[in-house]
């Protein structure tokens, strides 16, 4: 975690009043117990790269980016979409991990992160081996549960945290403004195993009070009192607040001295710090409680589990002229270019309305397929959404595993946004209607775009019907 001078706050209980989000709090669900031995497995592995590497996991040093591959290892071999982002830092070369799991709507993004680098002078097992670790395990725990999300689940451990929370600005300000659109939420660990624990939950933005309640609320649930916290932007949420996006957390503190009201409430040693190893050499394997830890990653399964099934509902389109040309196909394939036959009235696949519209894929064999507009989107626009109806059917039987996809996506120049990917695994044999926010391309020409892409065998088809792109 960043040091700050300003962070004497620790001890103190923050009083604030909750503010409803939009949406209401997550339905809870069944959530896991995230396996503590596992989550311990990962410190010592960390604690191992940091030994073989001058005794650190600091950015530009070989043990960080050793860290940072290791991580990407585990997601990859688990069937999560991994990045290796690199960016430039005082001290040289940093990376963040970036891993998506591919399923649910990538219109609607509920993301979780930890920071991944040390201080120069120790391993950084607690801070912040013990939230890398954890959000790791649930991650891992994830793939392997079978779930199918509702929404798109984002994790990033993120570089140079210790230089100035360098690697989580750096994602959030190379994202297009249609992506960070897309952020539901932001879910940070930072040191989540002091050895000296106490129980406290991010309270510095009014926009993610609801995840805090629920993380409030989760604790209390298993007889854990907690304490409301403001870490004064001290930790990779700050970057996410700063966009206006609701971020929450936890935290079982630093170098600040757990009081003795404190200890009574959470046990331990009054009158002594958090953590006495903080940005020390001693914050090593042995610098860890696992009781805190153990409490803490079941929290962050909690809220992944919950918040991937949570129901952020559709973006409304404003009402206005519709600037997509022959918008149900009725044209035929009139003002669209792409793959030839894509613009079809078969009655092998039922129209949303009229008898035409664009059938891509459903061949059960190896292919792409693609239709698309170029549209001007006004200067003056004060909203702009695109909006489309969908049927998907498919043979393919699976419940967890994608093998066909639709792209809905703008192009920009040389640059292409994918807006959502559908899949075999949303199969609805009812047409339903998909709305995004695409203000941030006003003032430009692009083109939408599907993109089909499907395997080898068992087909499934994506029918796409009166699309439109509105403004106000």
């Amino acid at each position: 975690m960043l040091k700050s001078p300003l962070y004497g706050v620790l001890g103190t209980a923050l009083v604030a009043t909750a503010v409803l989000v939009p949406g209401g709090p997550a339905q809870a669900v069944d959530s896991p117990d995230i396996s503590v031995t596992n989550t311990k497995a990962h410190l010592d592995q960390l604690q191992s790269i940091a030994t073989a590497n001058s005794g650190n996991r600091y950015t530009g040093r070989p043990g960080y980016l050793a860290s940072a591959n290791w991580v990407k290892s585990k997601l990859d071999a688990a069937g999560f979409t991994t990045t290796l982002q690199s960016f430039s830092t005082s001290a040289g070369t940093s990376y963040n991990v970036i891993a998506e799991w591919p399923q649910g709507d990538a219109n609607h993004v509920v993301m979780t992160g930890s920071h991944l680098d040390s201080v120069s002078a120790g391993p950084g097992i607690n801070d912040n081996g013990s939230g890398s670790a954890g959000v790791l395990e649930t991650a891992l725990a994830y793939a392997a549960s079978g779930q199918v999300p509702k929404n798109r689940l984002r994790f990033g451990f993120w570089g140079a945290e210790e230089l100035g929370l360098l690697g989580s600005k750096y994602y959030v300000n190379n994202l297009p403004a249609a992506e960070r659109a897309k952020i539901e939420l932001y879910l940070n660990f930072d040191m989540i195993a002091s050895p000296n624990p106490g129980y406290f939950v991010y309270d510095d933005n009014p926009a993610g009070n609801g995840a805090r309640d629920d993380l409030k609320n989760y604790f209390t649930s298993k007889s854990i009192q907690t304490e409301y916290i403001d870490v004064q932007g001290r930790s990779d949420h700050a970057a996410f607040r700063s966009l206006g996006i609701p971020t929450a957390g936890t935290f079982s503190g630093a170098e600040e001295i757990k009081t003795s009201a404190q200890a009574t409430k959470w046990g331990g040693t009054a009158n002594t710090a958090f953590d006495a190893c903080y940005h020390r050499s001693c914050d090593t394997i042995n610098n860890l409680n696992l009781t805190s830890l153990d409490r803490q990653i079941d929290a962050i399964g909690y809220m992944i589990w919950n918040y991937a099934q949570k129901d952020y509902g559709p973006v409304t389109p404003p009402t206005g002229t519709n600037l997509i040309q022959n918008p149900g196909f009725e044209s035929g394939a009139a003002n669209w270019t792409g793959t030839n036959g894509v613009i079809t009235n078969s009655s092998s696949k039922p129209a949303h309305a009229g008898t035409y519209k664009a059938w891509l894929q459903g061949n059960g064999s190896t292919s792409t397929e693609n239709t698309g507009q170029s549209v001007a989107i006004p200067s003056t626009a004060t909203a702009a959404a695109l909006s489309l109806w969908i049927r998907i059917d498919t043979a393919e039987t699976t419940t967890s595993t994608v093998y066909d996809t639709v792209k809905v996506q703008v192009v920009d120049g040389s640059t292409t946004t994918t807006l959502a990917t559908y899949s075999n695994l949303n199969k609805n044999t009812t047409y339903t209607q998909k709305t995004f926010n695409v203000l941030a391309y006003k003032g430009k020409t692009v083109t939408v775009k599907f993109l089909g892409a499907e395997d080898s065998s068992l087909q499934t088809s994506f029918v796409i019907d009166d699309v439109a792109l509105t403004t106000s």
